[in-house]
């Protein structure tokens, strides 16, 4: 993973647990086949593709009750 891709999400998802938790469930959707929802000029690995996309807004996170 890029070091200013992660930078820049935890910018979006502070808490580290939790944005690591999203990353890797859409990276798991993504690998089903889910379409990335950002489009690159370079080819990016799917845990670059998840930062970009919780960088520009394009996915976020719930968190369920306790």
């Amino acid at each position: 993973m890029r070091d200013n891709y992660i930078k820049e999400a935890q910018k979006v998802i502070t808490d580290p647990n939790i944005l690591v938790n999203v990353v890797s469930r859409r990276v798991k959707q993504l690998r089903q086949g889910n379409r990335p929802l950002v489009e690159s000029l370079e080819k990016l690995n799917l845990e670059d593709v998840a930062l970009r996309e919780i960088i520009e807004g394009k996915i976020s996170y719930e968190l369920g009750e306790a």
